[in-house]
């Protein structure tokens, strides 16, 4: 892994607030909106940390990260537009919360990737993106993912009657 540059290590600060923050802020109200103080904030940490994954080119070129950055804003700029349009009525806010949910995961598997190659310094959990534990944890992440969105939904079904 090459060293941490002060963009990186600003990436990934800001990416562990983001991730505290979308606890919060689940804890707090069960879905994240940005009607929402907590999840104001963190949609806005969460716009910042891709920007700034799109400015790291430190491990050669255009990757995963990069991809999983523009996903992020993608799925930023639709959870917001559902959040605040509501095309699809009732069901927009349900598209949303997926939207806003999935954030969280792509904010994981980075997360997740990154810690597990890097540290403990000098030798590391393991050396490759196709390690098995990697790839665990990736699976895990869905799956928690699934099981978070549809508490989510049925958690909106309830309040809703």
């Amino acid at each position: 892994m090459p060293p941490m540059t002060l963009l990186g290590w600003f990436h990934t600060v800001m990416g562990v607030i983001a991730i505290l923050t979308a606890a919060y802020a689940l804890y707090q109200h069960r879905i994240i909106r940005a009607a929402d103080k907590s999840g104001r904030a963190y949609l806005l940490i969460t716009l910042v940390v891709a920007g700034s994954a799109l400015a790291i080119y430190n491990q050669g070129g255009f990757g995963v990260g990069h991809i999983l950055a523009v996903l992020t804003l993608t799925a930023l700029l639709a959870g917001y537009l559902l959040e605040t349009l509501a095309p699809f009525g009732k069901w927009s806010v349900y598209l949303q919360t997926g939207a806003y949910t999935a954030t969280v995961l792509f904010h994981m598997i980075p997360a997740i990737t990154d810690f597990l190659r890097r540290l403990p310094v000098g030798d590391p959990f393991v050396d490759s993106l196709d390690a098995p534990l990697v790839q665990s944890f990736h699976l895990a992440f869905l799956a928690a993912f699934v099981v978070g969105v549809l508490a989510q939904w049925m958690w909106l079904t309830r309040s809703r009657d």
